[in-house]
């Protein structure tokens, strides 16, 4: 009777340790953080958003369960999000205060930390794929404006029109933000007092798009795109395509991409400090990048950020009253969220 009764107690052990497995996630995105509220939101812009999120999803899942690499699959699913006008990058990239698009990315391999990244560039259609195209056909990490849109077209990569990034609701905002940023410095210095250089309303930004993925080799990758600030002046770069601050992708810990004010990402290497809390202090994903973005608020900072650990174990902590993120699982199942 031992045998039959030993076979049993090992069979319930078996499914009780199948039930409370750990869900394996192989992608996750987000398309930005900021005022994103319900009340805002048609159900008509609702569901826009939830089935872009959806498409990039997709295109990254298909990929990686073919046996694709990381970053291709990172870069398949930034594709969709530079192509889609509800995202500030790629043809829904905000205007600079002159008028202009002008577009950052960033792309790391977690397999053996190479990296590559563009800065203000106005030409390429695809800033994610010229920032693959640094980091994989040139000996450099970071290339910026002309130069970069230069070494895009030798690299083969899509080159457009100006014309192509310019969309009525992109100037629309423009015009508000102009006009927000002009009240607010009356009332903030009023008097003698100099004004500060740059824009005054930060919250015109969310839009920032990121792609975290783990292949079935085992391998991570992370990457980042955005258009920027709204009514940004002096070639102002954000956290995007700086390596470690808004992008960062290690086999041994995690991949990372945020979004949210750049110069608080920068100042506080956020992305790479979720990478050196899990090394270092040996902290689990969750707590990482929840100590980072907590840290980002005390000092002012607001957005959120994208990790994707070696196991398959996601976080997606922000401060903002929304982010638009997504996850899909090894066995295909998609998850899009908005609100928090």
């Amino acid at each position: 009777m031992r045998k039959p009764v030993l076979l049993l107690l090992l069979l319930c052990l078996a499914l009780g340790d199948t039930l409370h497995a750990q869900t394996k996630y192989v992608l996750v995105i987000h398309g930005g953080a900021g005022t994103i509220l319900k009340e805002n939101i048609t159900s008509q812009a609702e569901a826009a958003y939830l089935a872009g999120l959806t498409s990039a999803l997709q295109a990254g899942y298909a990929i990686i369960q073919k046996g694709g690499k990381s970053l291709d699959a990172v870069e398949a699913a930034i594709h969709v999000l530079e192509d889609n006008p509800l995202f500030n990058a790629g043809k829904g990239a905000v205007f600079t205060h002159d008028g202009r698009n002008e577009m950052d990315a960033a792309i790391m391999d977690g397999s053996n930390l190479a990296a590559g990244a563009v800065a203000g560039v106005t030409t390429i259609k695809n800033p994610i794929s010229a920032a693959k195209a640094v980091m994989e056909k040139s000996r450099h990490v970071m290339m910026a404006g002309p130069g970069a849109e230069k070494f895009a077209k030798e690299a083969g990569v899509t080159i457009v029109d100006t014309s192509y990034f310019r969309t009525k609701e992109r100037w629309e905002g423009l015009q508000k933000a102009i006009k927000e940023d002009s009240l607010k410095a009356v009332l903030e210095h009023s008097g003698n007092t100099a004004p500060n250089a740059g824009t005054i309303n930060y919250d015109y930004k969310f839009g920032t798009v990121g792609c975290v993925a783990l292949d079935k080799a085992g391998n991570l990758a992370a990457g980042t795109s955005t258009g920027g600030m709204t009514n940004k002046k002096y070639g102002r770069i954000g956290d995007s395509p700086v390596i470690g601050a808004g992008t960062y992708c290690n086999n041994e810990t995690v991949g990372v991409s945020a979004t949210g004010w750049g110069e608080f990402y920068i100042r506080t290497v956020a992305a790479k400090t979720v990478s050196d809390l899990m090394e270092y202090k040996e902290l689990p994903v969750a707590e990482a990048a929840q100590t980072v973005i907590d840290k980002i608020g005390k000092m002012g900072g607001n957005g959120g950020l994208i990790a994707l650990d070696r196991k398959g174990n996601v976080a997606m902590p922000f401060n903002t009253q929304g982010m638009f993120r997504g996850t899909v699982t090894e066995d295909g199942q998609i998850k899009v969220e908005m609100y928090k």
